[in-house]
């Protein structure tokens, strides 16, 4: 049988992606793309983990599920989906299975390799993609590296974190940046981050789609190019509301809501450079620290003391509920360790930290942006 793999690299983490299913290995090499280095590789030349194999077969899924439900298991929330998770100490071995989704999982974190098993093709290229990035991050996390909750954007090497809240306005600073003077987007809403020997602090990316309000989409001037886009017959990624498509395809810009959370587009990121000639940045050295907040009609303008970062800054087992570590994929705390934490805020607090006040006017904001970091930090 014809096999085809994928090999992601990031920093000192490398993980392959393999399957006789092609559609499965583009995928992944289409949504890690530049950011960790995601290339075709030769399957004979796969020896070792860590390692994702995906199997899309319907008897295969069967057997995997039917084993789990057969042994002493669990259940737990893994993706929004109900995951019934069962461990056999004695091989080693983890088999789970989320039925209302239609795929099983058999983890082996012994020799780094999980089999990913499912029905449908798109179902298990995004699973496996899901789940070969959370291999990354443990490979990463042992290796010292932290993750922060932040948008990231570089300029010649130098990144600008952003810091807030949901609604705060860290998407809105750093596309503008990104739109408007071509900044280098590096990552949006996590970033991995590691002291380094040079007193300062590495900062990686975290491959994952953007979440765009459709407010911000039309600010930014792209609307009418995904609409176009969209109407050409490309799509955006999977996770996407079907009312938010609907909007686009109507021309419509009005934000969308339910139940006081925003509808948003949710963006590839090799969109980012095909649709809006943003250019992806893969790393970078921490140079400065923005902490925005977004108001209807405000000048852009530099605020009072800027706050210092805690632990709220950091991605933990807490703020990942919704990823698990049910497969020991990681068998770190996911947002990095204690040490690394506190060094990498440590370094952090001595760089220059701005509070700011942004409004609607994406250039307006985007010059402002450039001109206070220009002039003080880069």
């Amino acid at each position: 049988m014809t096999s085809y793999a994928t090999r992601l690299q990031a920093a000192e983490a490398g993980v392959t992606v393999l399957s006789a299913d092609k559609d499965v290995t583009d995928w992944s090499t289409r949504y890690f793309g530049p950011w960790w280095n995601a290339a075709d590789a030769k399957p004979e030349s796969v020896c070792a983990g860590p390692l994702v194999i995906a199997v899309v077969d319907e008897d295969a899924y069967g057997e995997t599920s039917l084993a789990v439900t057969q042994a002493p298991h669990t259940s737990t929330t893994y993706a929004k989906a109900q995951t019934l998770v069962a461990r056999n100490d004695a091989s080693g071995v983890i088999r789970a299975a989320s039925p209302g989704e239609l795929l099983a999982y058999r983890s082996e974190p012994a020799s780094g390799k999980l089999t990913v098993y499912g029905c449908d093709t798109q179902t298990v290229a995004t699973a496996t993609a899901r789940l070969a990035r959370e291999m990354v991050r443990g490979v990463l996390l042992r290796a010292g590296w932290a993750v922060l909750h932040a948008y990231a954007v570089v300029q010649d090497g130098r990144v600008a974190l952003t810091f807030g809240k949901k609604g705060a306005g860290k998407t809105t600073t750093a596309l503008a940046l990104a739109a408007r003077h071509r900044w280098g987007l590096l990552a949006n809403d996590r970033v991995f981050v590691r002291p380094n020997d040079r007193d300062a602090v590495d900062v990686l990316a975290w491959p994952s789609a953007a979440a765009i309000g459709l407010g911000l989409l039309d600010a930014l001037d792209w609307f009418e190019t995904v609409r176009e886009r969209l109407h050409g017959g490309e799509s955006l990624h999977p996770t996407q509301d079907p009312r938010v498509t609907q909007a686009l395809l109507a021309g419509s810009r009005t934000p969308l809501w339910e139940n006081g959370k925003e509808l948003k587009v949710q963006v590839f990121p090799d969109q980012f450079g095909r649709w809006f000639s943003v250019p992806l940045a893969t790393g970078g050295e921490a140079a400065a620290l923005l902490f925005p907040h977004v108001l209807a009609g405000a000048t852009p303008t530099e605020k009072g003391a800027a706050r210092g970062l805690d632990e709220s800054d950091f991605m933990n087992g807490t703020t990942e509920d919704r990823y698990p570590d049910i497969l020991d994929l990681t068998m770190v705390d996911s947002g990095g360790s204690e040490e690394s934490r506190h060094e990498v805020a440590h370094r952090l607090a001595a760089l220059p930290h701005h509070t700011m006040a942004l409004g609607h006017d994406v250039t307006a904001n985007a010059d402002f942006l450039a001109k206070l970091l220009d002039l003080q930090t880069f």
